[in-house]
């Protein structure tokens, strides 16, 4: 249930970090880790946060448990492979990205927002995870609700490391 490394956001995540664990595929989710859930404008922030990845030679994949209409114009956007409808932390949209990068699993980073699924589901897989905190409070009730179980889990594992 616990990450790898945990950063503020994916900006804090520098090309050298992930070079030094020796990543060279990086799998993203996509709402409230790049964009806010209820947004469809990717800032020039995220591009160029992508296409630095993109010139070290990074093999890219998004994924999300978002509508695959959603998905796909952010795909577009990135010129990135994705795989939406995802059903994270279920391995098999995990499994179809391990194949898109062709990498081995120690060399994929998982980055996302959420413990339940991004993170869970990259532990599962055997890959390196990577949390971020979400872009934006404002969320379905659902994913409020896992919110606090995930505060719960963290506040827990800071004492019993």
């Amino acid at each position: 249930m616990y990450p790898d490394i945990y950063f503020e956001s994916i900006y804090d995540i520098q090309v050298k970090n992930l070079q030094e664990m020796n990543i060279k595929g990086v799998i993203v989710d996509i709402d409230n880790t790049i964009v806010p859930w209820d947004n469809k404008k990717l800032s020039d922030e995220v591009f160029n946060w992508f296409k630095e990845l993109i010139e070290n030679n990074f093999e890219l994949c998004l994924i999300s448990n978002g509508m695959s209409k959603r998905v796909e114009y952010f795909s577009n956007q990135l010129d990135i492979p994705a795989i939406g409808k995802a059903v994270k932390p279920r391995k098999k949209a995990f499994i179809q990205a391990l194949e898109i990068l062709d990498l081995k699993r120690p060399e994929i980073a998982v980055i996302g927002d959420q413990i339940f699924t991004d993170i869970l589901g990259g532990n599962r897989m055997g890959f390196t995870t990577i949390l971020v905190d979400p872009l934006i409070e404002n969320e379905f009730i659902t994913t409020k609700i896992m919110r606090y179980f995930e505060r719960l889990i963290i506040k827990r594992g800071m004492y019993h490391d």
